[in-house]
């Protein structure tokens, strides 16, 4: 498994190295139609200046206008004893940090880095999955902290928007030009304008695979921290049968077409459960340090409810 595991490792890295230098290409055509190197150059500047700027936002106020609140240690002291082991064999040196979202939907996020991070869980996800599978879920996303993917994320949606603007700016150029064009002053750069007009389609669909791409890393790093890639492979499964009815239901059908995954921010379910499971084969049998914990207390102790912007707390109903 250690082989397969460093290859996949090394296959993700390399993809992702792959699809960042292609964003770069594309964010430097429009730039330097526009004012050359220079342009280059302050393009790249400004990502530089939107990723430092935006990691300078604490996590708990992005996370506070998503409607989250503080998710404290005695409310879910279960889950508090998970996330401790999970960021111990991460390697995260800061205290653990919940938050819960009053929603039905069966999600969770992560916001944030490994120096300053959190996790958000929503009111559905405690309710439907038991303890081992929300391990599985809560694994997924401290590896999203432990490697920065929102800050890489933040990263690659500020070079799409670039280009998509630099493209509008290129364009607005090419209109002002047009009756000197048409006069013969100048010969039309058609080769240039028609990857100036593909260089937004691309980007995003870059962008997209790019985030693909952390989903899947997410997965491997999750199984490493758990040592128990059935968990998350069985939680992955439940997330499916709830939040991939819709896709099914747009499109009539239980085989969805082919060509939507490369619209979509995560992979297909179906790939990411063969991807775990093909490794879970080699795995052998787990350590009994490492079975998950089977409570007979809710994960939960008390809900946390919302009053104006505020979350304090109330007992179940």
């Amino acid at each position: 498994m250690i082989s397969r595991l460093g290859a996949q490792r090394l296959h993700n890295t390399l993809q992702h190295l792959l699809i960042l230098t292609g964003m770069s290409l594309l964010l430097a055509v429009p730039a330097w139609l526009l004012a050359g190197s220079a342009g280059v150059l302050w393009a790249f500047c400004l990502v530089i200046l939107t990723l430092y700027l935006g990691g300078r936002i604490p996590a708990r106020l992005v996370l506070a206008r998503t409607g989250a609140g503080a998710l404290h240690r005695h409310q879910a002291p279960q889950l508090y004893r998970v996330m401790a082991l999970l960021y111990r064999r991460a390697g995260i040196t800061q205290p653990p940090a919940l938050f819960y979202v009053p929603s039905p939907d069966l999600n969770a996020f992560a916001v944030g880095d490994a120096r300053d991070g959190g996790i958000a869980v929503t009111e559905g996800l405690l309710r439907n999955l038991p303890l081992r599978e929300l391990a599985g879920v809560l694994a997924h996303e401290v590896s999203h902290l432990r490697h920065g993917d929102t800050r890489v994320m933040s990263m690659a949606a500020t070079m799409t928007r670039l280009t998509v603007w630099g493209t509008m700016l290129v364009q607005l150029a090419l209109i002002a030009m047009l009756p000197s064009a048409m006069a013969g002053e100048f010969r039309m750069p058609w080769l240039e304008l028609l990857a100036v007009g593909l260089a937004p389609l691309a980007s995003t669909l870059l962008q997209l695979a790019l985030s693909r791409n952390r989903e899947f890393t997410a997965d491997l790093e999750a199984m490493t921290l758990t040592r128990d890639p059935r968990g998350l492979a069985d939680a992955l499964k439940t997330l499916e049968r709830r939040n991939g009815i819709w896709l099914t239901t747009l499109f009539g059908r239980q085989q969805l077409p082919g060509w939507l995954r490369y619209l979509q921010t995560h992979p297909p379910t179906t790939e990411r459960v063969q991807r775990l499971m093909a490794l879970a084969e080699r795995q052998g049998p787990r350590p009994p340090s490492s079975r998950p914990y089977r409570p007979r207390e809710p994960l939960v102790e008390s809900r946390p409810e919302r009053h104006g912007h505020r979350y304090w707390l109330g007992r179940r109903r």
